[in-house]
Order: C-alpha cells, then sequence, then structure tokens
C-alpha cells in the first residue's frame, strides 16, 4: 500500500519547489483516495467497474485538463483498480488511506530534498533549456528546420517563463536568483526577436547571436551570479492558471472532455467483458484500456504504444514469474522493487516496450501484496490474457471514435489563432505592450499558436482515412504560425523601445490605418476559413506583415485547391 503512495514521485519533477510541494501534496492524496476507493468497491462486487471507471475519467479529464504530465491518469486509475484486488481484509479503510498517504508523504520529502542544495534548480534548468532551444533556432535560421526550430524555441521559452511566472507566488519575494533568471529569459526573448524579425544590429551575426544564447545558458546555471532585477511590466505570463484551463476544457467538444469519455466508455467495456468471462483480476483489463488512452494520443501513436505495451508485457511476464516464483520478503522485496522502478524510471521515456517489462513486473510483485502466489503460470496467463483484451478494446475505441472532425478541427483552430492576432495586433498598433491586458493577449496568442500545431499532430497521425483534411491545411497552418511569431516577436520590439518610444514606433511600423487593414484583413480570412470558400485578394495590409498575411492567404487558396480537386 505506501508503495503505492510512493508513485507521487513520479509527478512533478520540474516543477520550482514552492509549487511543487502544493503540487505534490495534492497528488500524494490523490492515491491516498484512489486507493481508497477501489478497496471499498471491492467490498461491494457490482460497483467495481462503475468506480475504477469514474476514477479513470476524472483523473483523465483533470490531468489532461491541467496539463500533469506523464504518467499521466494512468497510475491513478491504476491504484484504483489495484485496491479492488489487493487482500487487504486485515486492514481498516483509515490504515489503508494512511498507509498510502505515507508512502506518498515519503516521496514529498524525497522530491523536495534538491531545494536544500539548489533552492532555484528547476527555474535554472528551465531557462537553460530555453537557452539552447533559442541557439539552435539561431543556427537554423534560413535552413529548411527553420520553422520547427523557431517553434521549438518559443514553446520552450513558453515554459521557462512558466517556471518564471506561472508557477511562482502570486507575490513572490524580491529574490536575486528569481530576478536574475526573468533578465536573461527576457534577453533570450529579445535574441529570437533579432532572428524573427532579421533586424539584427550589422555588428551581430547569426553565430554571435548563437554564442550569445548559449553563454546565457551558462548564466543561469551560475548561481553566484544573482542580483540584477527585472522590471515587473517587462514580465510576460506563462501558460493558463487553474481556473482558465478548467474553464477552456469544459467548453463542449474540447480534447480532454473527448478523451475522459473515450477512456470511461472503453474501460465500461472492458470492465464488463472481463466480468462476462469471469475473469479474475478485472482490473487489468481495464487498466490495459485506461493505458492507451488516457494521454489523447493519435491513432498511428496509440497503435504503436498497443504493440508495446503488448510485446513488453509478454516479456515482462517471464520477470515477474521469475521474482514472484522466488518470494521475496521484508527488504529483500523493498530492494527488489527499488531495482525494478529504478530501471522503469531510466527507460520509460527513450525506449517504453523495454520499460513495460519492468511495469509488468512491478505492478504484479505489488498485486501480489507480498503474499505467495499459489499458481504462478495461471496468473500470468491470466495477466497476458487481460493486457491483450484491455489492448484491443482501446484501440477499438479509438478508431470508431476519432471521427473526420479530427482533422476538420484544425479549421477551428485556425480561427481561434487569428481572433488572438486581431486581439494582439491591435493592441500593439496603438503601442499598448505592457498592460495586463496587452500581456494577456500575447499570452493568449502563444497558447493558440501552440494549440493549432497540436491539433495538426493530432490529425496527421489519426487513421489513414481522415489525414486528406490535415494534409491540405499544413501549409496554412505553417503560414498562421510564422504570422503569429512575427507580431509576438513585434510585441517583444515595441517593449524593448519603452513606453515612451512605443505608440511612435507603432504608428511608423502599422502606418495610420495600419490597425483596420490588419482586422479587416484578418477577418476576411476567418470568414474564408469558416465558409469554406477562397479568401478574397487582401488589401493594404503593413508592409512588415505583408509577406506574412500573403502566404497565408495563398495557403488558404491551395487548401481550396486540393480539396476541389
Amino acid at each position: 500500500m505506501a508503495t503505492i503512495g510512493a508513485f507521487t514521485a513520479l509527478y512533478g519533477s520540474d516543477r520550482p519547489y514552492l509549487n511543487r510541494a502544493t503540487y505534490l501534496a495534492v497528488i500524494a492524496s490523490s492515491f491516498t483516495v484512489a486507493v481508497t476507493a477501489g478497496v471499498w468497491a471491492a467490498e461491494l462486487p457490482y460497483l467495481v467497474v462503475p468506480t475504477v471507471v469514474v476514477i479513470a475519467m476524472v483523473a483523465t479529464f483533470l490531468c489532461n485538463a491541467l496539463r500533469v504530465g506523464p504518467p499521466g491518469a494512468y497510475m491513478f486509475a491504476v491504484a484504483c483498480a489495484a485496491g479492488t484486488g489487493m487482500p487487504t481484509g486485515h486492514l481498516t479503510l483509515l490504515q489503508i488511506g494512511l498507509l498510502v498517504f505515507a508512502g506518498g508523504a515519503f516521496a514529498w520529502l524525497a522530491h523536495m530534498a534538491g531545494a536544500l542544495v539548489s533552492p532555484r534548480g528547476p527555474e535554472r534548468a528551465a531557462v537553460t533549456a530555453a537557452a539552447r532551444a533559442v541557439a539552435r533556432f539561431v543556427e537554423a535560421a534560413g535552413a529548411p528546420g527553420e520553422d520547427g526550430a523557431r517553434h521549438t524555441a518559443a514553446l520552450a521559452m513558453h515554459e521557462s517563463w512558466t517556471a518564471l511566472v506561472t508557477h511562482q507566488p502570486a507575490r513572490p519575494r524580491p529574490d536575486g536568483a528569481l530576478s536574475r533568471l526573468r533578465a536573461i529569459n527576457r534577453e533570450l526573448n529579445l535574441i529570437f526577436v533579432s532572428v524573427v524579425n532579421a533586424t539584427a544590429d550589422a555588428g551581430f551575426s547569426l553565430s554571435v547571436l548563437a554564442d550569445k544564447a548559449r553563454s546565457l545558458a551558462a548564466q543561469a546555471l551560475d548561481s553566484g551570479n544573482d542580483g540584477e532585477h527585472t522590471d515587473p511590466g517587462h514580465v510576460p505570463l506563462g501558460h493558463h492558471g487553474f481556473s482558465e484551463l478548467l474553464k477552456e476544457s469544459l467548453r463542449p467538444w474540447s480534447p480532454p472532455l473527448l478523451v475522459a469519455a473515450r477512456v470511461g466508455v472503453a474501460t465500461a467495456i472492458a470492465g464488463a467483458i472481463a466480468a462476462a468471462l469471469d475473469l479474475e483480476r478485472a482490473y487489468w483489463t481495464m487498466a490495459a484500456a485506461v493505458l492507451m488512452l488516457h494521454q489523447g494520443l493519435d491513432w498511428a501513436r496509440s497503435l504503436q504504444r498497443g504493440v508495446e505495451r503488448t510485446s513488453g508485457t509478454m516479456v515482462g511476464l517471464i520477470v515477474a514469474g521469475v521474482i514472484l516464483a522466488i518470494h521475496p520478503q521484508g527488504l529483500w522485496l523493498v530492494l527488489t522493487l527499488m531495482l525494478v522502478q529504478f530501471i522503469i524510471e531510466m527507460t520509460v521515456i527513450r525506449n517504453y516496450a523495454l520499460a513495460v517489462v519492468f511495469i509488468t513486473a512491478a505492478a504484479l510483485t505489488i498485486a501480489a501484496g507480498g503474499h505467495p502466489v499459489p499458481d504462478v503460470g495461471h496468473m500470468l496467463w491470466v495477466r497476458g490474457t487481460d493486457t491483450f483484451i484491455g489492448c484491443g478494446i482501446g484501440l477499438v475505441v479509438l478508431a470508431l471514435t476519432t471521427p473526420r472532425a479530427v482533422a476538420v478541427r484544425i479549421p477551428q483552430e485556425l480561427i481561434n489563432t487569428l481572433a488572438a492576432l486581431r486581439t494582439t495586433a491591435g493592441l500593439a498598433a496603438n503601442g499598448e505592450i505592457a498592460t495586463d491586458g496587452a500581456r494577456q493577449a500575447r499570452r493568449d496568442l502563444q497558447h493558440r499558436t501552440i494549440v493549432l500545431l497540436q491539433t495538426y499532430d493530432a490529425a496527421i497521425g489519426a487513421t489513414p482515412w481522415h489525414r486528406d483534411v490535415a494534409e491540405r491545411s499544413w501549409p496554412a497552418v505553417v503560414a498562421a504560425q510564422r504570422l503569429a511569431y512575427r507580431v509576438l516577436a513585434t510585441c517583444w520590439s515595441l517593449e524593448n523601445a519603452g513606453a515612451k518610444a512605443a505608440p511612435e514606433m507603432a504608428r511608423s511600423l502599422f502606418g495610420p490605418d495600419g490597425e483596420k487593414e490588419v482586422d479587416r484583413a484578418l477577418t476576411a480570412l476567418s470568414d474564408a476559413i469558416r465558409a469554406g470558400t477562397r479568401p478574397a485578394p487582401l488589401s493594404n495590409a503593413p508592409e512588415f506583415l505583408r509577406t506574412e498575411m500573403q502566404n497565408l492567404h495563398d495557403s488558404l487558396v491551395y487548401a481550396g485547391n486540393r480539396a476541389v480537386e
């Protein structure tokens, strides 16, 4: 039981320590609730499947809505499901909850120990990763991989601002390290802007800018150079907060809602089939179905995950059989689980199939509850059957619930991105760059740009017969992304010019009627996407945006021609 709570250590490793403390406390409490609910449901057999389904759906929705990273909802569903099958007759629900929470509490202590050595370690790591990504983008400028490098750098900077702003207290204490890291991140933004706008000083070559970005990475790791303070008005926002993420995810047909519904259907079917076949441990079947679907992966990656899961489980059953046959107890059991979990963590990112071998061994060892297994061979056969059935159900549900709308979501996200562009460009045209509204508009535009590319990735990985719309939309996605980064870079340039100079600089860039022209052009493009028609020729767009806007216009015409063909 305590081992299940210790899975708290799988979460939050990239979060700043103050934020991590609360985050991991919630994770540990969630494991406690999930396991206790599973044990309680086991006393009333007809509640086992509904309880696991509810826990799986709620965990899936919250983990996707709130961007909880891997292993995400899967471990909570497994914890609940394992609780329905563990030998716990000698324990009360209170004792069970305390054991799970004790394991989580110890994981909390282990996770927080790094604060004693490097209190700002996660923030430094985030800024360092952003600096290296910016350096790679500078080196890729003008090369075929420029678009991908630009998006990667922008995403890395977005994540670093999240660590420096979103995951910090609303009113942090004056702190030299945090302020210094924010100053470094701002310099990285200005390097990014220089390359996007192609306005670097004549004395600076791209190689110099790349070297400067790498120098900033080294400065971020240097804890002895803190003390520089950053103007709060120059600190952008990170990603959306708790309430904003929930609000967005609760919209009808939002991806988190769809994934949660898909998990609920697959888990219920898996549980019903397991009950109908009188399988001894139906929760294994449900857990396999959850694993296939909880991350909201596309068809191609889900199919790969299913193959890896099934093949890894088959090999893992042999490893589990050896462990169960030896039946380690006491400290030997502890050491066995430590070794297996260590191997899982070292392999799960780079080689999932290999990690599944040891995930299977760990799961069966924990499920045995430290008790001897009378018939190891039978237990392994049942586990293999359950995994095969659960993975198959997950793939079938995914195929049946992946309509053409997966690809059709791209036009809607293009419209959302253009709406964010209209708002941000309108504020920039007036020289409004440092207000709360302007910073929020820039944050929203960055968010919409990221979501647009994620939507394309999901659509292009759908079943083969659903990919054609996504493939036709790729030029428009790239063009919209370039336009968004051009506008964001312009905002950074205006901010760097200062509050007094920004309005005059904005007028020189946008012209006397630039705001109206941009709004009119973006509205026309949005209307064309919404109606599925060819956009009208563009009128007088500002010179600095004309190329990107014309490319977006032409890409929509191209997509329309492809659709007709």
